[in-house]
């Protein structure tokens, strides 16, 4: 009975997701079709427990069968009581504010200060190191990197919006002059009122994997709040960051304006 409660949830909860929209902030949607492929085959071996369960309570009591069906009941509804109680929020600046401002990544030390607060979540700069051997990762880097560094105008998108903050931290010297453009939402630096971060949060594989990814933003004519979807255009520098004890790579704004939120305010790496 326990399996047939587990498979059948299972196959519940991710059946939510998927027609509620929701399963793309718990995974990187590039790899949807593993859940699809989960989920049926939860379904397949739920039925097969089921048939086995149903043949067992045949030898059991009348009050014992009622009890069961009880239990099943309540215990295949918390999956989905789950997901319609405690909904999915988009992460935000709120968020940022809460986790702490260090953002470790940036400065080489991420892996150190992770192992301290126990946590694989990221900032700054995704790190996809742990995915390839060491000769691998420079080999791919060196080469996602190449395709970006032979432009003068580099325009972040959704989709290569994971590749570019990578390599972009991995070589800031050799990306210093291009112009650079792309969207997330203000989180204004409380070390100085004259700067803000430019952010967006973006899964690698999954949520245990996730970070909040984007660069420090200088020179904006106009203060924004919080949350505040802009679009920044401007010329990558490094600079000092007095409170973080690192150089950032920086975008030197030229053109800083208001936009709607995404649809979907996430973005993913792609491989």
């Amino acid at each position: 009975m326990i399996r047939f409660l587990i498979l059948a949830g299972y196959f519940e909860l991710t059946m939510y997701l998927q027609l509620s929209g929701k399963l793309n902030q718990y995974i990187n949607l590039h790899y949807s079709y593993l859940a699809y492929i989960s989920m049926i085959l939860s379904f397949i071996l739920a039925i097969v427990q089921l048939i086995i369960w149903m043949k067992q309570l045949k030898t059991h009591s009348h009050l014992h069968g009622k009890w069961a069906q009880f239990a099943s009941k309540a215990l295949l509804a918390v999956p989905l009581a789950i997901g319609l109680l405690f909904p999915t929020v988009s992460l935000n600046s709120e968020t940022v504010s809460a986790k702490g401002f260090h953002f470790p990544l940036a400065a080489g030390t991420s892996k150190d200060i992770q192992a301290d607060e126990g946590t694989t979540s990221q900032y700054l700069k995704p790190d996809t190191s742990a995915y390839f051997t060491k000769n691998a990762y420079d080999k791919e880097m060196r080469a996602t990197a190449n395709k970006y560094l032979k432009k003068d105008h580099i325009t972040v998108t959704t989709e290569n919006y994971m590749e570019v903050m990578e390599v972009l931290y991995d070589y800031p010297d050799e990306f210093t002059g291009k112009t650079l453009e792309f969207t997330g939402f203000v989180y204004n630096d409380p070390s100085d009122s004259n700067q803000q971060f430019l952010f967006r949060f973006g899964i690698i594989h999954c949520i245990a994997d996730s970070g909040v990814y984007g660069m420090l933003i200088t020179g904006n004519t106009q203060h924004y709040d919080d949350n505040t979807w802009i679009h920044a255009k401007g010329k990558i520098a490094i600079h000092y960051h007095k409170q973080l004890g690192q150089s950032l790579p920086t975008l030197e704004v030229e053109s800083f304006e208001k936009v709607d939120k995404p649809d979907n305010p996430y973005v993913y790496r792609v491989f």
